[in-house]
């Protein structure tokens, strides 16, 4: 019998997130790795079969946590649900700016297919979410295609967040493109 692991997997996924979030899948060490982590190489290879492996179950424990969040879902459905979503919608605790999951697009050709298809499946369910929001306040424009939109600018704002743009811009330029939308 081996011994007991000396830490817990849902804090080793808190602690190498960030490094990850930070650094990206390529430019992360397994020296950060441990150092962030507080695990050395054998007690995360117990866990985790290889360095993709934790990423993987970084970016779905960032997954969960965010659709936990309900954003989308808070009844009455409408425009207000998706503008708190484009002011809140990537949160994490910690220095981290952005979105977990979109900061890891950039890195699709090396990331195992895996993280595509997850990335890829979340974005789908946010889309729906946003389309269901969408169809409730009877748009001119097809429910879906404005969902698009949305989804896309999405990713742009946290693309800047990750930058470190002011947060007073994006609060100036979420109530302009909510303006543009109420009006398709």
């Amino acid at each position: 019998m081996g011994r007991p692991k000396g830490f817990n997997r849902e804090e080793v996924l808190a602690k190498a997130m960030p490094v990850f979030w930070k650094h990206g899948f390529a430019d992360t060490s397994l020296q950060d790795l441990e150092r962030a982590t507080g695990v050395n190489k054998s007690g995360l290879y117990s866990e985790f079969r290889d360095k993709e492996d934790l990423f993987m179950a970084c970016l779905r424990h960032y997954l969960e946590s965010q659709g936990k969040r309900g954003l989308l879902t808070k009844e009455p459905l409408g425009w207000k649900n998706i503008e708190n979503f484009l002011k809140n919608g990537p949160l994490y605790k910690g220095e981290q700016q952005g979105c977990f999951s979109v900061n890891s697009m950039r890195e699709f050709a090396i990331l195992p297919d895996e993280a595509y298809a997850v990335v890829t499946e979340n974005r789908a369910l946010v889309e729906r979410l946003l389309a269901m929001n969408i169809e409730t306040e009877k748009t001119k424009m097809a429910p879906s295609a404005i969902a698009e939109m949305v989804l896309s600018y999405f990713s742009g704002l946290c693309i800047e967040r990750n930058l470190k743009s002011g947060k007073s811009s994006s609060t100036r330029k979420i109530k302009s493109f909510m303006t543009a939308l109420r009006s398709l």
